[in-house]
């Protein structure tokens, strides 16, 4: 009996030895996939089968190469891909044409982030406002800090008299409205 005692000990002991070596290695193991993760945000996540994000849908559009590659500039990608909700004014290349491009490239400058950044979240409220739901002499309140007035004539929806709304575009985070114009927070 005392022979199959220690035999059984011994057995238990190999047994929790081999279990604590594999639970070593795969501890390890998932470390090291951990540090090899790649760095950044949302943005990251790759899906292709959930409505895009407000950038994801920025970035699959021809039309709004400026904005991303801005976006990019201000370090705004991975703010804009969380969860939200926001609503994007989205100008396209047409509106950034617009701007003088000594200007835009001014912009596009490290030294000038905070002026691109402070630029572009003039472009973003805090909220998802369908297109229907602005009205003639609202304010909204944008990111940075500053407001726009939205006016409706005839059927058109323009903010600070500037930009008008051209199209209105679902995101899984908010809502985009592409707009013909580039909006310019109020200078203080």
């Amino acid at each position: 009996m005392k022979k199959i005692l220690i035999l059984f000990s011994i057995g238990i002991s190999f047994m929790l030895t081999s279990c604590g070596s594999e639970k070593a290695e795969e501890t390890q193991s998932s470390t090291e996939s951990v540090q090899t993760a790649p760095a950044g945000g949302q943005e990251n996540v790759s899906d292709d089968e959930s409505q895009k994000d407000v950038v994801k849908v920025a970035v699959s559009s021809k039309d709004h190469t400026t904005l991303v590659a801005a976006l990019k500039q201000a370090d705004l990608v991975t703010a804009l891909s969380n969860a939200g909700p926001f609503t994007v004014f989205a100008p396209t290349n047409d509106a950034f044409n617009k701007v003088d491009k000594a200007t835009l490239e001014s912009l596009m400058k490290d030294e000038n982030k905070e002026a691109l950044q402070n630029i572009l979240q003039y472009h973003v409220t805090v909220s998802a406002i369908k297109a229907e739901n602005l009205h003639d002499g609202q304010t909204l309140g944008m990111v940075n800090g500053d407001n726009i007035k939205v006016t409706v004539k005839d059927g058109k929806i323009m903010l600070n008299n500037s930009a008008t709304i051209i199209a209105s575009i679902p995101a899984s985070n908010g809502m985009i409205h592409v707009i013909d114009g580039v909006l310019l927070p109020p200078t203080k």
